[in-house]
């Protein structure tokens, strides 16, 4: 199964709220014909409405992927309706958070190819990354071809075990808003000693993006970059031995973070 496949036989979106509407621009982008897919949506934007696409219309009887990008509270009632393409060629690719393979399974047949995916928020922006694992069913040519989908908003990493996407969950699902909440503190910091609110939140925003874009582009770990910053005795050291320390710096606090997200994934994966 290719790309050539999917523009043949057709890819259903189920669910095209914000992370739906982004991979399906991302798609269209790349080349993927707007008469090739399906979206199923109760409320679809006047922007999805507009691409050219099928919009709550009969399905095709045998597309190569569902992908299935509804929210988990609302897989109750949106995933029966996919049922009959279940057992067959299609390949039914999830991004919902805490949706474990083994209940596609139930509502789908045991014999539906089917890989879950876990992206996160900076896919909007084409600077996502997606985890996936798929089931017994799935083959190298499907593992790629999900990957290459993906790939339209960000990077694409594969587990060895669908038991790794609960930290999946607390590293790169969560942790965007992790990171939002560092910009929001540290311009607060900034305020506190002196700074306007609007220089300082241009400030925290710029540094961290920047910084991110570094850490990504750089031959150097973060390890290094940091000691690259950090001269002795300086500014960055005096601010570094408070985040740095072991009782109540960054380390154990974010490892506590990490760890609470990952156990709250299991929880509801159990239901």
């Amino acid at each position: 199964m290719n790309k050539d496949d999917v523009a043949r036989r057709g890819l259903v979106l189920l669910g095209c709220g914000k992370m739906g509407s982004a991979m399906l621009a991302g798609w269209l982008k790349g080349g993927l014909p707007a008469a090739s897919v399906w979206v199923i949506d109760p409320y679809p934007s006047d922007w999805v409405t507009a691409q050219g696409v099928h919009v709550n219309a009969d399905l095709p009887a045998d597309p190569a992927i569902a992908l299935i990008a509804v929210k988990p509270q609302m897989m109750g009632d949106a995933l029966p309706s996919m049922q009959a393409l279940g057992n067959g060629t299609t390949l039914f690719v999830s991004v919902a958070a805490g949706t474990p393979i083994a209940t596609f399974e139930t509502v789908l047949g045991d014999r539906t190819p089917i890989i879950r995916a876990m992206p996160n928020t900076p896919a909007a922006v084409g600077r996502g990354i997606t985890a996936i694992i798929g089931n017994g069913m799935t083959g190298a040519g499907h593992l790629d071809l999900a990957q290459s989908l993906l790939e339209a908003v960000g990077q694409v990493v594969r587990l060895d075990s669908e038991d790794q996407m609960d930290a999946v969950t607390g590293v790169s699902g969560s942790g965007p808003a992790y990171v939002f909440h560092l910009i929001e503190t540290l311009a607060a910091a900034g305020v506190a000693q002196g700074l306007s609110p609007e220089l300082s939140m241009q400030l925290a925003k710029a540094t961290v993006a920047g910084a991110g874009a570094l850490a990504e582009a750089a031959e150097e770990d973060p390890a290094q970059l940091r000691i690259n910053v950090t001269s002795p005795n300086g500014t960055t050291q005096a601010a570094l031995e408070v985040l740095m320390d072991e009782t109540d710096g960054f380390p154990p606090l974010l490892t506590r973070a990490v760890a609470a997200a990952t156990n709250r994934s299991k929880e509801l994966a159990r239901g």
